[in-house]
């Protein structure tokens, strides 16, 4: 980003995004974080390329979308930050290895995502209510699930909530915000996880927001200590750019199957 040093400058923006990780690490694990106008991230991979290693990307302007392209050589600026966040496809890994069912997979759709009534701790310009996703379990397979997630901090770990949803401002189960609906049995409980799509919404001025679309991911092998998934991550890259006086663009990964 800038290396201008005014109060509204994108350095600026960007510790605050650094900084709303921190304090929200289930809807937003941060797994490496780039510097700014550098595309590649070595903690990760040797020859990882922000700009080109995605299939596709969508790039937005003043919160309106403007093109979706399947690299950014053409965007790039020596002021983008590249963010890289823990995706939950992950863990699927992990529950699917302990004999425990996927309901969408099952349903050959995607997994069921709502906006809850939980807010995010705030950063800067940065905040907005936690938005779940949602896997029904039997209440033994759910206390297994548990036992599994807690184990992978860096893909948003253990659940957030389960059991009853109007607790968390969801009112029909049966109508998610994003991703699909899938029945819950009456023997079973929705079980909740934080979720990085849609967890940072600038108020006020409407200058600032974050989007995450997760079917257009990075594959990299897992290189946190704490995490024992043998599988790759599932993670996706978030590049945001910022001008003068506060205007932000967003150059987010995207899909057209998202």
């Amino acid at each position: 980003m800038s290396r201008a040093t005014s109060p509204s400058c994108p350095r600026r923006l960007a510790a605050d995004f650094a900084r709303f990780c921190q304090l929200n690490p289930k809807p937003c694990p941060l797994l490496a974080q780039s510097e700014p106008g550098d595309p590649r991230l070595p903690t990760l991979g040797e020859d990882l390329d922000i700009r080109t290693d995605i299939p596709l990307y969508r790039v937005w302007k003043n919160g309106e979308l403007v093109e979706e392209i399947t690299d950014l050589k053409k965007v790039w600026r020596d002021d983008l930050v590249s963010f890289v966040l823990g995706c939950s496809f992950s863990f699927e890994e992990a529950l699917i290895e302990n004999g425990l069912e996927l309901r969408h997979n099952t349903c050959n759709s995607n997994v069921p995502m709502y906006r809850t009534n939980i807010e995010c701790r705030p950063a800067g310009p940065f905040h907005g209510p936690m938005v779940v996703s949602m896997r029904p379990f039997t209440p033994a397979n759910a206390i297994r699930a548990v036992q599994v997630t807690t184990r992978f901090p860096s893909v948003h770990g253990a659940p957030v909530h389960l059991g009853k949803p109007e607790l968390i401002g969801i009112k029909d189960i049966a109508k998610p915000d994003y991703g699909d609906a899938v029945p819950v049995r009456d023997d079973e409980l929705p079980v909740f996880w934080g979720l990085r799509r849609h967890p940072a919404i600038g108020r006020g001025d409407g200058e600032t927001g974050i989007l995450h679309y997760p079917r257009a991911g990075l594959h990299a092998g897992d290189r946190s200590a704490e995490c024992a998934a043998r599988d790759p991550l599932d993670m996706v890259r978030l590049a945001f750019q910022g001008y003068a006086k506060g205007k932000v663009e967003h150059v987010t990964p995207g899909s057209k199957t998202s």
